[in-house]
């Protein structure tokens, strides 16, 4: 078998989460985050939009963890991300961090909003 070493161009990749935290780029990040090209943040959930927002011109996805189980996010936050131009991909948090990181790796322009687990 060949192995290949993964690179991450502009943007830190899921290391590891558990019960609230998500690990990032090797920095323990607790409860809500977003990752993407400007770095990682705390995030305030479906009720902060400004920051989801601020991301509409550097990616082309926005990945959304629901945190452990997958639920609809309110609808008029969907309608506000993808009106600014963002495809929104809405997603357990687990399947949302290995998604993110095997999109990462091919240098798509995503990001990672993600509920924790």
């Amino acid at each position: 078998m060949r192995l290949n070493e993964i690179t991450y161009n502009n943007s830190a990749p899921v290391d590891g989460y558990g019960p609230g935290f998500f690990r990032i780029g090797g920095q323990v990040y607790q409860g809500a985050v977003l990752t993407g090209p400007a770095g990682t943040v705390a995030w305030g959930g479906y009720e902060d939009e400004a920051p989801l927002l601020a991301l509409s011109e550097t990616v082309d996805v926005l990945f959304i963890g629901t945190g452990a189980d997958l639920v609809h996010i309110p609808s008029d936050l969907r309608a506000t991300l993808e009106s600014a131009g963002m495809g929104v991909e809405i997603m357990s948090s687990p399947a949302a961090c290995r998604t993110y990181n095997v999109l990462l790796s091919e240098g798509r322009r995503i990001a990672l909003a993600l509920m924790p687990v």
